[in-house]
C-alpha cells in the first residue's frame, strides 16, 4: 500500500479487502469477521491509549456496528452505509492525540493491556511448534521484524524486555520445567529490567507490566523455594541454581522501588525486613525445613500418637531419626547450592530442626511429666539428635567471625540432662512418699506381732524392705548414666527412711518406768524379824500396762513370766535386726553397681578417693542405738514387771534361808528359753546381757532397797554369795555362749562388792562408812560433837560408795547398827 506501518489501521484494512468468497462459509466468515471487530473493540473501546468521552459519537457508532455483527456476518462492500459509517468512527478515534493536535501515528492498539498481549503472543512465536522447549535458528530476525510493531503497539525497549523476560519464564513453566536454559535466560533478562527499573523516566505501562510479572514469578519462585526440600528430589538439585537467582532478582527489584509489590503471595517477610540476599536465602531455608518438618509429624501422624504413650514413644524417636536424616540430605544436597548466597546455610537449617523438635519435645514433656523408661528413652534421643545439630552448627560456622555462637544461641537447648535429673529426683521423691505413707499406715497399724513363725518380725519391717529393694531395683532399671551423686541423693533419702522406721520402733519407752522407787530409810530392831511383819507389808508396784503374774514359782517346771508386751519388744528387736541385715546388701548393690559412674564433683567420688564407708553408716548406728534401747527396755520389763512377784518382791522376803534364789533361777531359765526361741541369733547375745543387767540391779535393789521385808545377817553372806554365783551361772550357761564368761564377771564385780559388804562386821561397815562420807562430803576430820551427813542416794551402787554402805547398814539386824543410825541420823525404825 505504500503507507508506514504506524499508519496501518490493520483489523479495518483486512475487512475492506478480505472478501466472504474466500472462505469456506458464512460462519467462518463471520467468525472471523467478530474477531477483527472485537480486536477494534479492545483497541479503541475498551482499552483505548488515550481515554474516551463518554459523549464521543464516533465510539458509539462503532459499538453499534459491533453488535449488530454479533448475531450474523455484517455486509462491509465498498460502498455500504456500514462500511463508512465503520471506516470514519475507527479513523476517527484511531487519530486522536492527548493534546488534541494532529498526529502521525494511529492509536489502535497501543492500550494496555491490549497492546502487551498481542506483543506477547507476537514474542511466542520464536518456539519452535515440534518442541517447544527449542527457540528457532532465526530468532534474531524475528524480533528485528518484531521490533516494527512497536510504534503500533507502543512497546519501547523497557517494556519489549520484561515481556521476552515473561515470555521465556511462561514457556519454561508451560513446557513442564524441562528446559533449564530457558529459566536461565529468563534471568538474563529480568537482569535487564532491573537496569530498566532504576531508571528515572520510566513509563507507567512498563511498571504496571513489571509488577505483575515480577509477582507472578515470585509466588511461583519462592512457592518451590520455601518448600525446595519437597519440589526438588535428588536429581533436580541443581535446579534450585536456576530459580533462586530468579527470585533473589526479582526480589531485589521490589525491595528498590517504592512503586512495585514489596511482598510476594504467600510470602511471610517483606522485602522491607529481608533487605538482603543472605536475608532471603536464610528465609528460604528456614521456611522450607519448617515446611518439611510440619510434612513429617503429619505423615507420622504424631498428633494422635501423643494421646497414647508408647505411640508417642515411637513416633518422637521415629521423628528423631527422619529430623537427622533431614538434616544430613540438606547438609549433603542444598546447603552446597545455598552456601554461595548463605555463609552457613546448613548451620541455618539445624538451628531451624533443632527448634522444631525442641518445640514437639517440649509438648510430649508437658503431657508425660513422670520418669519412666520410655521417656528416658525419648530424651536421650533428643540428646544424640541435639548434639549432631550442635556440631552440623559448628562445623559450618568455622569462617564466621563469632565460631557460630550466635546461630547456636538460637537452639533454646533441650537440657537433657538436667530434665532427666529432675525428673529422676522426682521419681525419688515419690517413691520416699510412698515410703513416708507406709510408715504412716505401720505406725497406725503395726501391732509388733511376727509375721509367722519363720519370719519372727513385724510386717511393718518386711513392707518397708520390699519397698526399698523395688526402689532400688527400679531406680537400676532407668536406662540413664548413673553417677555416685545420683546414688548419694537416693541413699539419704532411704536414710530418712530408715531413721524415721527406727525411730518409731524404739518408741516403747524407757527402762526407768520400770524401776520402782526406792523404800524410806529404817533402822531394823528385833520386832522387825518376825515373818508375819513382812507378810502384812503392801507389795512394792510399778503400775505398768498389762497383768505379769504369768509364770509361777511353784513347783518344778515353772512357766516363763514374759508378758505379750516384752514379747513384742523382742519382734522390735527383731524387726531393727532385720533391717540391719538387710542394709549390708543394699549397700553392696548400691555401691558396687557396674552402672554406676564416678561423680564429676572431685570431692563426692568415693571410689576415687577409696572410701570404704557405707552409703548407711548413719541408719546403721542408729539401729544399733535402738537395738541397744529396746533391749533394755525388754530387760527391766521382763524383771521387775513380769518377774517382779518371785524376784524382787519374794527374793529374801522375811528371812534368806526360808527365800532363796532357786525360784528366780527357775523362772529366768524359762524365760530366757523363750528368748531364744522368739529372738532371731543375731538379737539374741544384745538381749541377754541386758536382761543380766537387769537381773543384777534388780539383786542390789533386793540387798539395798528391799524395803521393811528384807532383814539381813552377818551370817546371811554365805547363802546370798551363793545365790548370786547361780545367778551368773545362769548368765553364763545360757545359750551356746551367749555371754561370755569374763562378760558375766565384769558386769557382776559390782554386785560381788555389795555382797562382800554384807560379810563385813558391823563395828567396820561403820567405820568404812565414816570415813568415806567425811571424804565425799569435805569434812575431813571430824569433831567433837559433829554428825555425819546424810549421804546423797544416786543408785550408782557401789562397796566404796556411802550410801550403799548405809543400806547395808539399814538392812543389818544387830544393835550395833540400831544404835549407830538411831545415834547418827535418828533414822526411825521399821514398823
Amino acid at each position: 500500500m505504500g503507507r508506514r506501518a504506524e499508519t496501518i489501521i490493520l483489523p479495518l484494512e483486512l475487512l475492506r479487502h478480505i472478501k466472504p468468497s474466500e472462505f469456506g462459509d458464512s460462519h467462518e466468515y463471520h467468525i472471523w469477521q467478530k474477531r477483527q471487530l472485537k480486536v477494534l473493540e479492545a483497541g479503541l473501546l475498551l482499552h483505548p491509549s488515550i481515554p474516551l468521552e463518554k459523549s464521543n459519537t464516533f465510539a458509539a457508532r462503532l459499538r453499534d456496528v459491533i453488535l449488530s455483527g454479533d448475531s450474523k456476518p455484517v455486509d462491509f462492500g465498498k460502498n455500504t452505509d456500514v462500511m463508512r459509517t465503520l471506516c470514519n468512527s475507527v479513523v476517527s478515534l484511531s487519530w486522536r492525540s492527548p493534546s488534541g493536535t494532529p498526529t502521525d501515528i494511529c492509536h489502535w492498539a497501543d492500550g494496555y493491556p491490549l497492546n502487551v498481549h498481542l506483543y506477547i503472543t507476537l514474542l511466542q512465536s520464536i518456539f519452535d511448534v515440534r518442541d517447544e522447549t527449542l527457540v528457532l535458528d532465526e530468532v534474531d530476525e524475528l524480533l528485528e521484524l518484531m521490533k516494527k510493531t512497536w510504534s503500533t503497539l507502543g512497546i519501547n525497549r523497557s517494556i519489549h524486555n520484561v515481556c521476552f523476560t515473561w515470555v521465556l519464564f511462561q514457556q519454561y513453566v508451560a513446557t513442564s520445567e524441562m528446559e533449564p536454559d530457558l529459566l536461565c535466560a529468563s534471568h538474563a533478562m529480568l537482569v535487564e529490567v532491573s537496569r530498566d527499573a532504576k531508571k528515572p523516566d520510566r513509563d507507567a505501562i512498563f511498571v504496571r507490566i513489571l509488577s505483575s510479572v515480577l509477582s507472578s514469578m515470585r509466588e511461583w519462585s519462592e512457592k518451590r523455594l520455601h518448600h525446595y526440600q519437597d519440589y526438588f528430589s535428588r536429581g533436580m538439585v541443581g535446579l534450585i541454581e536456576n530459580i533462586l537467582p530468579l527470585a533473589l532478582t526479582a526480589s531485589a527489584i521490589c525491595s528498590e522501588d517504592a512503586m512495585l509489590p514489596v511482598t510476594a503471595a504467600g510470602h511471610e517477610k517483606s522485602d522491607s525486613v529481608l533487605d538482603s540476599t543472605g536475608d532471603r536465602v536464610d528465609d528460604y531455608i528456614r521456611s522450607s525445613l519448617k515446611n518439611e518438618f510440619t510434612k513429617m509429624i503429619k505423615t507420622s501422624s504424631f498428633n494422635q500418637a501423643m494421646d497414647a504413650k508408647q505411640e508417642a514413644v515411637e513416633a518422637l524417636l521415629s521423628l528423631a531419626k527422619e529430623t537427622e536424616d533431614l538434616a544430613l540430605r540438606e547438609r549433603e544436597y542444598f546447603s552446597p547450592i545455598m552456601k554461595k548466597w548463605h555463609p552457613f546455610a546448613a548451620g541455618v537449617a539445624a538451628v531451624v530442626l533443632h527448634n522444631c523438635y525442641g518445640a514437639v519435645l517440649k509438648r510430649y514433656m508437658a503431657s508425660s511429666p513422670k520418669l519412666s523408661s520410655e521417656t528416658v528413652s525419648v530424651l536421650q534421643r533428643a540428646g544424640k539428635l541435639e548434639n549432631f545439630l550442635v556440631q552440623m552448627v559448628v562445623e559450618d560456622s568455622t569462617e564466621c567471625e563469632d565460631g557460630g555462637k550466635s546461630l547456636v544461641r538460637e537452639m533454646a537447648p533441650y537440657e537433657v540432662e538436667s530434665i532427666i535429673l529432675k525428673l529422676l529426683k522426682q521419681w525419688i521423691d515419690e517413691k520416699l512418699r510412698k515410703g513416708k505413707e507406709c510408715l504412716r499406715q505401720a505406725k497406725e497399724t503395726e501391732t509388733w506381732n511376727p509375721k509367722s513363725k519363720t519370719e519372727p518380725y513385724a510386717q511393718s519391717a518386711v513392707e518397708l524392705m520390699r519397698l526399698i529393694k523395688e526402689t532400688v531395683d527400679e531406680f537400676f532399671d532407668i536406662p540413664i548414666g548413673i553417677t555416685e551423686d545420683l546414688i548419694q541423693d537416693l541413699a539419704d533419702g532411704l536414710g530418712h527412711l530408715f531413721q524415721d522406721y527406727i525411730s518409731f520402733a524404739a518408741s516403747c519407752g524407757s527402762k526407768q518406768s520400770y524401776i520402782p522407787s526406792l523404800p524410806p530409810l529404817t533402822r531394823c530392831h528385833r520386832a522387825s524379824q518376825f515373818v508375819k511383819i513382812w507378810r502384812n507389808v503392801t507389795p512394792c508396784s510399778v503400775g505398768v500396762e498389762d497383768g505379769h503374774g504369768i509364770g509361777s514359782n511353784d513347783g518344778h517346771n515353772p512357766r516363763p513370766s514374759t508378758s505379750r508386751g516384752t514379747q513384742r519388744l523382742y519382734i522390735r528387736l527383731n524387726s531393727l535386726h532385720y533391717l540391719l541385715t538387710h542394709l549390708h546388701s543394699l549397700n553392696k548393690t548400691l555401691t558396687l553397681s557396674p552402672r554406676v559412674s564416678p561423680s564429676r564433683n572431685r570431692f563426692t567420688n568415693r571410689r576415687q578417693q577409696g572410701k570404704t564407708s557405707s552409703y548407711f553408716d548413719i541408719a546403721r548406728g542408729s539401729i544399733q542405738a535402738a537395738c541397744q534401747h529396746v533391749s533394755e527396755v525388754a530387760a527391766y520389763r521382763l524383771i521387775f514387771l513380769d518377774s517382779n512377784n518371785v524376784f524382787y518382791e519374794n527374793l529374801y522376803a522375811g528371812d534368806v534361808a526360808n527365800a532363796r534364789i532357786r525360784p528366780v533361777l527357775r523362772t529366768l531359765k524359762q524365760n530366757l528359753t523363750l528368748l531364744c526361741a522368739i529372738l532371731t541369733d543375731c538379737a539374741q547375745p544384745l538381749a541377754v546381757k541386758e536382761i543380766m543387767k537387769a537381773a543384777f540391779e534388780a539383786y542390789l535393789m533386793v540387798l539395798l532397797a528391799g524395803g521393811n521385808s528384807r532383814v539381813f545377817y552377818r551370817g546371811d553372806h554365805k547363802m546370798i554369795d551363793e545365790d548370786l554365783a547361780g545367778l551368773k551361772r545362769a548368765f553364763a550357761s545360757c545359750g551356746e555362749g551367749l555371754i561370755a564368761e569374763d562378760v558375766v564377771d565384769r558386769e557382776a564385780e559390782v554386785v560381788e562388792g555389795v555382797v562382800a559388804l554384807l560379810g563385813q562386821a558391823t563395828e567396820q561397815l561403820i567405820e568404812d562408812f565414816s570415813i568415806l562420807t567425811c571424804e565425799t562430803s569435805g569434812i575431813g576430820v571430824m569433831g567433837a560433837g559433829q554428825k555425819l551427813p546424810m549421804p546423797t542416794t544416786t543408785r550408782r551402787w557401789h562397796r566404796s560408795d556411802p550410801n550403799t554402805i548405809l543400806r547395808v547398814l539399814c538392812h543389818r539386824n544387830d544393835r550395833a547398827a540400831n544404835h549407830f543410825l538411831k545415834k547418827s541420823f535418828r533414822m526411825a525404825k521399821r514398823r
